[in-house]
């Protein structure tokens, strides 16, 4: 059945089953839609978890303490 055919049928059909269909094809887009963003925002989450601590050498903070209150005097 081609689309023309389809779209040919469903115009005969009465008003209320119309409206049903349209329905029925509004929820399925909304379910594909969905299912395709769900995936897309979760590809771009990946990582996000990761830890990115760095242990800090005491030594470092205190010459950068100390080379910004010089600075800063």
């Amino acid at each position: 059945m081609t689309l023309q055919e389809l779209q040919k049928q469903a115009l005969q059909l009465p008003i209320d089953k119309r409206w049903q269909l349209v329905q029925t094809l509004l929820e399925s887009l909304k379910q594909e839609t969905y299912s395709v963003q769900k995936k897309g925002n979760l590809s771009r989450l990946r990582g996000i978890a990761k830890s990115t601590a760095v242990s800090i050498n005491e030594d470092i903070v205190t010459d950068y303490v100390t080379c910004l209150t010089e600075k800063y005097k």
